[in-house]
């Protein structure tokens, strides 16, 4: 199981914890990354950030929608990948 929790720091508290270990229970190894949502960015908005790379995707969004009737689908099977 996999939960994605969004808060601000003034609600970590013991009943977040507590409600943590109600939902995966109390005898279990669960992992818990914590990173500061102002300073993370998405692949997307990275990209995006620069003037040419934004300019490159955009074009690649284009083509690919310009010219769906041509694109070629293939299940990793199909390549091979198991």
């Amino acid at each position: 199981m996999q939960v994605q929790y969004q808060l601000d720091t003034t609600q970590l508290n013991i009943n977040f914890i507590e409600s943590i270990k109600a939902l995966f229970g109390e005898d279990r190894k669960i992992e818990i990354t914590v990173k500061d949502e102002e300073k993370s960015r998405d692949d997307t908005e990275y990209l995006l950030s620069n003037p040419h790379n934004a300019k490159r995707l955009m074009k690649s969004i284009e083509n690919i929608e310009n010219n769906k009737d041509k694109l070629i689908h293939k299940s990793l099977e199909d390549l091979g990948i198991n």
